[in-house]
């Protein structure tokens, strides 16, 4: 907790501490958030029902306008629930090179094991324990005469560096252009028959040998945005859309005369459901009733 304060104190760094929060009043780091100006939350789990303490940390973190959970020594299994409310938000840091020695004791596991490197790895959390995809790993080297203390205390070390710098990357990726062009090319390439094409020098998808259902747009023409293009019905529901949110749809220079719709990807609370219904509904619009018919009846099931 303490290496992502200071952290997020030098020159730059994309994010700040907010909130502190432990299930136990003696936790070292509320003191030091404390020290620090930062606000503070303690809520012991004794004698509540799991998924009613998870709820009260979750209104607690939520009240602090965070936007991030960074697990940082936080020792209690969370609720499905409380994990799924933060999914793709929650990080954490498990002192082994997952997947290897998930769990507890993983440097005396690694050292019996006679790895020749043990490490630290930046997870997002998901519902099973120590499996969330990976932001980041770091080895570290196990010496000839290591025990698990004299290992912890290197892994430690490396924890401190690695754990900033992916929360850096994690809460700045969704304004990169190669993290979404990453998502957007994996919602294309789902589609049945698909090749990847560039089309005016952007990416671009296509039925193979066919016609175009989706565009990668990164602030061309000296627009600010960045997006996915996709077909729209006309110029009546393209202006339709941009009217009732703006925030999430434009009218592309050069595309938008032929009634595709930009969607706006640069922006929070992007919806990712939403932006795969709309290139799913493009590719439909292009496609033969040959390979429409194969998708509907893979819907039905």
């Amino acid at each position: 907790m303490a290496a992502l304060l200071y952290a997020s104190r030098t020159a730059n760094c994309p994010y700040e501490i907010v909130l502190v929060a432990s299930n136990r009043a003696d936790a070292a780091g509320l003191k030091l958030a404390e020290a620090e100006g930062i606000a503070t939350f303690v809520l012991s789990h004794k004698g509540m029902e799991r998924s009613a303490h998870d709820a009260a940390m979750d209104a607690a973190i939520r009240a602090s306008s965070a936007e991030y959970v960074a697990l940082a020594g936080y020792m209690r299994i969370l609720t499905p629930e409380l994990v799924a409310k933060w999914e793709g938000r929650m990080v954490n840091v498990h002192p082994s090179l997952l997947p290897k020695y998930t769990g507890l004791h993983t440097h005396e596991r690694a050292i019996a094991a006679r790895e020749s490197h043990s490490g630290v790895t930046v997870h997002l959390v998901t519902a099973e324990l120590d499996e969330g995809p990976i932001l980041g790993q770091t080895p570290v080297a196990i010496l000839p005469r290591d025990t698990p203390d004299s290992l912890a205390a290197r892994v430690l070390i490396a924890e401190h560096q690695l754990y900033s710098r992916c929360l850096e990357r994690l809460v700045t990726r969704e304004t990169s252009p190669e993290w979404l062009l990453a998502q957007v090319e994996k919602l294309a390439m789902a589609m049945p028959e698909t090749e990847a094409r560039p089309a005016h020098g952007s990416p671009g998808w296509r039925i193979a040998g066919g016609k175009y259902f989706a565009h990668f747009i990164n602030q061309h023409h000296g627009e600010p945005q960045i997006a996915v293009l996709a077909k729209t019905s006309g110029q009546d529901e393209l202006a339709s859309l941009i009217e009732q949110d703006p925030e999430a749809y434009y009218r592309p220079a050069y595309y938008g005369a032929s009634g595709w719709v930009g969607i706006i990807l640069n922006r929070k609370g992007v919806d990712w459901d939403q932006v795969a219904h709309w290139m799913q509904r493009s590719w439909r619009a292009v496609a033969p009733k040959r390979l429409t018919k194969l998708l509907d009846i893979a819907d039905e099931f």
